[in-house]
């Protein structure tokens, strides 16, 4: 492996963990539109900066960019408050115009800018080892010390303000009451993730900005409850993918970030078949344990009604079942065998009897 294919998986998986940490906030207040919308119109503010310094290299790029987040945000929230429509219609109002608006300014006063779905969408992290400075004597790739300086950030930011994020985040109200600003800290972390989606647009571009701060956090969240275990797992899950899409790049000869943004998808839709609580398989296999439950606790009861009695040859019988309680002849039969093992019925060839476990829950869902 050669020292340029170890700075971009690096560079990668910077970017990955630094999109992935303020994204789990954005998951979390079903703000993840957001992403989508800032990593856009940071584009409008890149543009007026430029138009204002007349310097492509100048760090007050940065901040015109970021300022446009925010500016995003506020016109969001602007037309959220007026309740005439919702916040997902709003996000989609104002970021198409405002990119719109940045397209408009380049091809009308900056036909010089290179701009095209590769440098805004799809970005090219193959040439970012190129770019290069020098940092504590280092030789190293822009890229990478940026989005190494806006990781720190994000990591002293969340771990400064964890308390007052996590509140702000789960109950608002109690955290204006407890003396906590929410709004300030919205506006905070959006600005973080205005920072972090300028830092990565120019290396990976705006469509795998959007991947990296939503797909690894939804991953994250249906793995687990607690914060502190998302957060780690979400940058996690974004390194790996990150790492991964380089390698699947290289295999199919295909854009890096798109790879990325492909792994992240795969990775995601993995997790959502088989997570351990909410995985789609998961979830399958407990409502087919619940109809069961339901069922034996049915079948218990039935046959309780019955026993004893001079009808009970006939009332407890597996094909009268069907008839009786309107089941289909497979579900009837299900119940049965589970019923069985779990030694609540005891079968003598069609004809079925409650054992001691199997009247007693059948008492005590009556008792219920």
């Amino acid at each position: 492996m050669t020292a340029t294919q170890i700075e971009i998986q690096l560079i990668a998986a910077v970017v990955a963990v630094a999109c992935a940490l303020p994204g789990v906030y954005l998951v979390l207040r079903g703000m993840a539109l957001m992403s989508d919308a800032i990593s856009h119109t940071v584009l409008l503010g890149i543009v007026l900066t430029f138009f204002a310094v007349q310097d492509l290299h100048s760090p007050l790029l940065l901040l015109g960019a970021a300022g446009m987040g925010v500016i995003t945000v506020a016109l969001v929230e602007l037309l959220y408050t007026t309740r005439l429509v919702k916040q997902d219609a709003a996000i989609g109002l104002v970021f198409p115009a405002l990119f719109s608006v940045a397209v408009i300014l380049i091809s009308r006063f900056a036909r010089g800018v290179h701009l095209d779905v590769d440098a805004v969408l799809l970005g090219e992290l193959a040439f970012a080892p190129f770019d290069r400075m020098m940092l504590l004597g280092l030789d190293l790739p822009k890229s990478l010390v940026w989005m190494g300086g806006i990781l720190l950030l994000n990591l002293f930011f969340i771990g400064l303000f964890y308390k007052e994020l996590k509140l702000a985040t789960f109950d608002a109200g109690l955290a204006a009451v407890l003396g906590f600003s929410p709004v300030l800290l919205h506006y905070a972390l959006m600005s973080l993730v205005s920072i972090t989606a300028v830092g990565a647009f120019d290396a990976v571009g705006s469509v795998l900005v959007v991947a990296l701060m939503v797909t690894p956090a939804a991953a994250a969240y249906l793995l687990t409850d607690q914060l502190r275990r998302m957060l780690g797992l979400s940058a996690l899950i974004a390194a790996a993918s990150a790492i991964g899409g380089y390698w699947l790049a290289r295999a199919l000869n295909a854009n890096i970030a798109g790879s990325m943004a492909t792994v992240t998808g795969i990775v995601f839709l993995f997790i959502l078949l088989f997570a351990p609580q909410r995985g789609l398989v998961a979830l399958a296999q407990r409502r087919t344990r619940q109809a069961l439950e339901f069922g034996q606790t049915m079948l218990a009861i039935h046959l309780m009604q019955h026993e004893g009695r001079p009808e009970e040859l006939i009332e407890n019988r597996i094909d009268h079942l069907v008839e009786e309680v309107r089941w289909e002849p497979a579900f009837a039969a299900k119940v049965v065998r589970y019923a069985e093992r779990n030694g609540a019925v005891l079968r003598q060839q069609e004809h079925l009897s409650l054992t001691d476990l199997g009247r007693t829950l059948a008492q005590q869902a009556l008792v219920r």
